[in-house]
């Protein structure tokens, strides 16, 4: 891919936004080493959740996926943040995928999928990383779907 991530994006309609502010006492980002770790993201555009309630009660399995991949989105945009770059980014190691979930939910991991392919599609091989998907009650501001990541650095 001759591509950058960021033309990539927006091939897919997406142009980054400005990276969200903490809303609490946390850094939206921390560095060490070669690693760069992100405080979990939520599907936020223009500054609005896409969506609010539980998976499996109030939304669907895609309603979640969707979701998902503006939490990437967010990600992405805290990259670009700590590193100026996107291209910076040697790969991502792995993401945490939180979804606020009815108890009887059980495609936490479909709901990731939304992630893992945006990240994929935007960052190539470099995108390809390890992942946990966890089922949870409930997540702030009665968000979805909440996402941390792991970056290596190059």
């Amino acid at each position: 891919m001759s591509e950058t991530a960021e033309e990539r994006l927006a091939a897919m309609g997406i142009e980054l936004p400005q990276a969200a502010a903490p809303a609490a006492n946390y850094l939206p980002w921390a560095r060490t080493g070669k690693l760069l770790l992100t405080a979990g993201q939520l599907p936020l555009r223009d500054g609005k959740l896409i969506a609010t309630g539980l998976l499996g009660r109030d939304l669907t399995t895609e309603q979640g996926q969707e979701a998902a991949r503006w939490c990437a989105v967010n990600l992405l945009a805290q990259a670009r943040a700590a590193t100026g770059d996107l291209e910076k980014v040697a790969r991502i190691v792995k993401i945490t995928v939180f979804v606020a979930s009815a108890a009887d939910f059980t495609e936490q991991h479909l709901v990731a999928n939304g992630a893992s392919d945006l990240l994929a599609t935007a960052l190539g091989e470099r995108g390809k990383h390890a992942r946990s998907a966890v089922g949870t009650a409930s997540l702030p501001l009665n968000a979805p779907v909440e996402i941390e990541a792991i970056f290596e650095l190059a």
